[in-house]
């Protein structure tokens, strides 16, 4: 189920706020545990299991590893740390990576004995609530934060399901006291919907029809696919997977708000970079800094040599793409932003600084254009052939009648996904409101009509993809 779902707005949503706002303060935790493992289980049942096994595993060596530092004794509390972080890793390792390395395995002569298991699923979002888990116990071992006593309050946070299946990768200390007393407010609640509105018209009418247009241009065969129908192509889908995932995000920092909870941002526009250096500080922030703080910094960071600056950017990276999932594409996406960063910081970046703003803005563009299409082709034949295609290689010629008329008919359109992808809107929404009490009534019926005509399409069609469910 996903937000951007008849049956979550309709039916999940409605009945879990009633639900939260009907129970006494002390037992709404406890009620946002149940909602989000029905929320969690809805498509498939048995892995409510696997996430109550999960927060049962935390809550317990949370306490153990707190338990080991009140008596001073840092050598237990670590080790506890150690056997919490292996057997989350080792959950995550067995659903998501398994079967690829099965399958790498078998490439190699006298292995070809070992088989895939072929109905083993990936649970929904594992990979996001996994790092939550994981900062949790390392934060508490830190000292960073104290440990959850009560079951149903850590429950609630490792499940909460506003962000549970495509974050933001929620940091147990920073919604420590939330937990344990959060402002709810009918301000906060309208604050919380208005963001909620607007990242639900942001996926349904913008991250789902450039999606279509995406899934148009992918479905040409290679041979009949011109050099402006691949860069086309390649520009749709940049823009779906921004407006798809920052719109989930927007969804889940609303609903947040809905119920008390504040999180933190997850993207800041990060198509207006000048660089890769800054495109990866705005974009999936919350990851970025969770590896950054859990990774990074542990190794070493930036107080080592320089060659052990690379070592450590280099294991961020894989770690990164090996993230995203099980496959070789995947990981040579990690590498190529590795090998990007890695030019910035010994030398580019600096010339870069001196170059024009429209051509940092080119440069960037261009190569994320290119580490997008690394991205989306787990087939990396695949891949390399539409990479062909865009540079007038076994293609169809330069361009074509369609493309032109693809253009024209979506220039409109084309030109709101770019103001979109800016702080343009946001700054004009600000402004208005700041300033006129009608502009405030104009935009929450801008906003009801949104609603309505989200639902309208969402009754009407049957693409409604969602790019980082399977994450």
């Amino acid at each position: 189920m996903v937000f951007s779902s008849l049956e979550f707005l309709l039916l999940y949503l409605t009945v879990t706020l009633l639900l939260y706002f009907i129970v006494p303060l002390k037992l709404r935790n406890i009620v946002l545990l149940v909602v989000s493992l029905i929320f969690y289980g809805w498509g498939e049942p048995v892995y409510m299991f696997l996430m109550v096994f999960t927060i049962t595993v935390d809550y317990i060596f949370g306490m153990l590893v707190e338990k080991s530092l009140l008596k001073n004794n840092r050598k237990h509390a670590k080790i506890f740390m150690i056997i919490a972080i292996v057997i989350n890793l080792a959950i995550l390792g067995f659903f998501k990576y398994f079967n690829f390395f099965i399958e790498n395995l078998r490439l190699i002569p006298g292995l070809q004995f070992m088989q895939p298991i072929e109905a083993l699923s990936l649970p929904i979002g594992i990979s996001f609530y996994t790092f939550q888990a994981l900062s949790y116990v390392i934060d508490v071992y830190r000292m960073d934060t104290p440990a959850q006593k009560n079951i149903a309050s850590f429950g609630a946070y490792v499940t909460l399901y506003p962000q549970l299946i495509a974050g933001p990768i929620v940091r147990y200390k920073d919604v420590d006291d939330q937990l344990n007393e959060r402002e709810h407010s009918v301000s906060l609640f309208a604050e919380g919907t208005r963001t909620f509105i607007a990242g639900l018209c942001k996926k349904i009418f913008l991250a789902n029809m450039v999606g279509q247009l995406w899934e148009s241009f992918k479905a040409v065969p290679s041979a009949e696919l011109t050099v402006v129908g691949a860069w086309i192509g390649m520009i749709c889908y940049s823009f779906q997977i921004y407006f798809d995932f920052s719109a989930y995000s927007d969804m889940a920092i609303g609903l947040g708000k809905m119920i008390g909870f504040r999180f933190l941002e997850n993207f800041n526009y990060p198509y207006i970079s000048k660089s890769i250096t800054e495109f990866w500080r705005r974009w999936h922030m919350s990851l970025g800094t969770w590896f950054r703080d859990y990774v990074y910094i542990p190794l070493g960071g930036n107080r080592c040599s320089k060659w052990k600056q690379l070592r450590n950017i280099f294991v961020v990276w894989f770690l990164t793409g090996f993230w995203h999932g099980a496959s070789w594409n995947y990981i040579l996406w990690g590498l190529y932003y590795f090998a990007l960063l890695m030019i910035e910081k010994l030398f580019l970046l600096k010339k870069l600084e001196k170059a024009p703003a429209f051509v940092q803005h080119i440069y960037t563009l261009f190569f994320v254009l290119f580490g997008w299409l690394l991205f989306v082709f787990e087939d990396l034949g695949a891949g390399m052939v539409y990479l062909g295609n865009m540079f007038g290689i076994g293609g169809a010629g330069f361009a074509s009648q369609l493309d032109v008329y693809n253009l024209l008919r979506n220039l409109i359109f084309f030109v709101i996904l770019i103001i979109a992808a800016t702080p343009l809107p946001k700054k004009i929404y600000q402004k208005l409101t700041e300033k006129s009490e009608a502009a405030k009534i104009a935009f929450s019926a801008v906003g009801i009509v949104g609603v309505l005509m989200s639902l309208a399409y969402l009754v009407d069609s049957t693409f409604n993809p969602f790019l980082y469910f399977r994450f």
